[in-house]
């Protein structure tokens, strides 16, 4: 999907890369699902779910217990995202799911703002793995919570 111009000349100070990692530790807490964030300023395929796929590989996160893995990809002067969840999260929503997802990021990018877009994805998305992949006694944190800044 294409999104909007942004304003700032970079999408993340420092403070707002700690209020999402903060959100992806809150959206995790009650789950076994994995949330990451990849942000970089070109996406290197015209399709960005294609680039996200490659990155959803890259990162390991096929590679999660229940299949539960969700990666929000956004490149910022190509002004795309893609959201993209493996195939045990995708069998619980749908694809409706992440159209909607898409549609709540664009309405926050159009009001410029972005953090707060991103922020509410993620914690849609972790309530969505809470409801289908509930924490159990068992679980660990599969895959670092952090924010992987590409190029």
């Amino acid at each position: 999907m294409s999104i909007f111009p942004f304003k700032k000349k970079e999408l993340l100070t420092e403070a707002e890369k700690q209020q999402l990692v903060q959100a992806i530790r809150d959206s995790e807490r009650l789950t076994s699902g994995e949330i990451r964030l990849y942000v970089e300023s070109r996406c290197k395929y015209v399709n960005p779910m294609d680039r996200a796929q490659e990155i959803f590989l890259q990162l390991g996160m096929d590679k999660t217990k229940r299949s539960n893995g969700v990666i929000v990809y956004i490149a910022l002067k190509d002004r795309q995202f893609a959201i993209l969840g493996d195939r045990g999260i995708h069998e619980k929503v749908g694809g409706d799911f992440w159209v909607k997802e898409g549609e709540l990021l664009i309405d926050y990018f159009r009001k410029n703002d972005y953090v707060g877009g991103i922020e509410a994805c993620i914690r849609e998305i972790g309530e969505s793995l809470c409801k289908y992949f509930p924490f159990e006694g068992d679980d660990e944190n599969e895959l670092p919570d952090d924010i992987v800044i590409g190029r």
